[in-house]
């Protein structure tokens, strides 16, 4: 256990990524944040950095059956990306996951929705991004994530959360230009036991984070994880 709660993580890495950014590596920054558990983290990382904050939604894909076990993750309306090893593990193929697909990509358009209302998606080209979570295990949000955002543009694009797992960190340097974690343990078994206080974020704590203190009329509160 490293961190008291997600605001405790994310003032860590803050004092980092100003020590980085004052060397002028970043210029133009946004945050964007994974929700639900990465948008305490980005908050404190934004408010230090005095930047924009954020979200971008991506949802990942379950097991049949199981949704619990992850095998990919969407992210808007990119292809999927897909966690090749553990679907040779599990047996399973693309054509037996279309409808984990169908319905993560619904529910991830649900969560915009509910997050974001009638705003627009933030701009990345041009832009040093700075994508958060609180933590990651096998990392495949975040490389859905990251593979999306790099379409845009970005002028820097940055992965930044408090401890990602050791092999985890070295393979989404494929996918990132810089990966700032402050732990990379060589076994990380949940990004959970990291965290003192690791409860569920509410949707209404995401919207109080962007600056919205209530549920956007779009749609009501979501009562589901983002996996």
């Amino acid at each position: 256990m490293r961190f008291r709660s997600r605001a405790h993580a994310g003032q860590e890495l803050a004092v980092r990524m100003l020590e980085w950014s004052s060397s002028g590596d970043l210029a133009n920054v946004t945050v964007l944040a994974l929700p639900r558990g990465g948008v305490p983290v980005g908050a404190e990382i934004a408010r230090a950095m005095q930047v924009p904050l954020d979200v971008l939604v991506v949802r990942r894909i379950g097991v049949p059956g199981s949704p619990e076990v992850g095998v990919g993750a969407v992210a808007g309306d990119d292809p999927p990306v897909f966690d090749r090893t553990g679907m040779k593990v599990l047996d399973l193929s693309e054509d037996k996951l279309g409808a984990e697909v169908d319905r993560a990509r619904a529910e991830l358009h649900r969560q915009e929705r509910v997050y974001r209302g009638d705003r627009p998606a933030p701009e990345v080209a041009g832009h040093s991004i700075v994508v958060v979570d609180d933590g990651l295990a096998t990392g495949i949000t975040a490389r859905a994530a990251l593979r999306s955002l790099r379409r845009g543009r970005p002028l820097r694009l940055t992965l930044a959360v408090p401890v990602c797992g050791h092999e985890t960190a070295a393979a989404l340097r494929d996918e990132a230009d810089d990966v700032v974690a402050l732990y990379r343990p060589q076994r990380l078994r949940s990004v959970g036991e990291w965290y003192e206080d690791y409860h569920r974020v509410t949707d209404q704590e995401v919207l109080d984070a962007l600056g919205a203190g209530r549920p956007h009329p779009a749609g009501p509160v979501l009562s589901s994880g983002r996996g």
